[in-house]
């Protein structure tokens, strides 16, 4: 997370003011400008302006005036790709996915005072809320292609995998609003590891066999509840997580 929302650090020699770096200067003026003058009435030019540079450093950081809003999830979600693909094929797939988006929630948490700043601007914004709503298919699809590789020998593993993906970002994102909207109070951490320890209770299997293990008329349990279908296992979840 960036550090945006903090003030100048001082060089502890000389006792001085450290100038933020560029991308940093950007974002903690664009929020300044936000908190006093509303998104919508913030131009770039206003926001540049603010931080002493021109129109073209800015768009050398940032493509648009949304993605100042949202400055570390394109970090966030390399980092999330490079992990699900550094993974041993012998882990666990329910699991790996789980641990990959804790990494989410670390962003998050690195900058409490920031992320709850970002999530009570996104609420008033419906432009932001969409451009949010993207970023989060984007980690979506991301669980859901290693989901699918891993889970690729099984007959529903397509599905499989798209189910368990939505499934992790629900749980993730109800225990991170959760604590966004109580303004940083709490353990994070804690709640998040709850939700997805649902998750990983509905869906975990340990080892996935091939179909060629099964008999061909073999029937597979993937829900808590014999019967009952996959997208009702999802809404179980976040029942469950909208009670806790």
């Amino acid at each position: 997370m960036s550090s945006s929302g903090t003030a100048p650090r001082r060089d502890e020699k000389s006792d001085t003011a450290v100038k933020p770096p560029m991308r940093d200067a950007l974002v903690a003026a664009a929020f300044r400008l936000f908190l006093e003058r509303g998104y919508e009435q913030t131009t770039v030019d206003d926001i540049v302006a603010l931080a002493g540079v021109g129109r073209r450093s800015f768009f050398r950081y940032f493509p648009s005036k949304e993605d100042v809003v949202f400055p570390d999830h394109e970090r966030c979600l390399t980092d999330m790709t490079a992990f699900l693909a550094s993974g041993d094929d012998t882990e666990e797939p329910v699991r790996r996915v789980c641990d990959a988006a804790r990494l989410v929630l670390r962003m998050y948490a690195e900058n409490p005072d920031f992320s709850v700043q970002r999530y009570r601007l996104t609420k008033q914004v419906p432009g932001l809320r969409a451009y949010e709503l993207s970023v989060v298919w984007r980690y979506e699809r991301a669980l859901a292609d290693y989901l699918r590789r891993r889970l690729r020998d099984r007959r529903d593993g397509t599905l499989r995998a798209d189910v368990v993906a939505a499934a992790v970002v629900a749980a993730h994102n109800n225990a991170l609003r959760f604590w966004l909207r109580s303004a940083g109070e709490g353990d994070a951490e804690a709640a998040v590891d709850h939700a997805l320890g649902l998750v990983q209770s509905a869906f975990g299997t340990g080892s996935v066999p091939p179909v060629a293990d099964r008999p061909e008329d073999d029937v597979v349990v993937v829900v808590s509840r014999r019967g009952a279908p996959l997208w009702r296992v999802v809404q179980e979840i976040e029942t469950t997580l909208a009670r806790d």
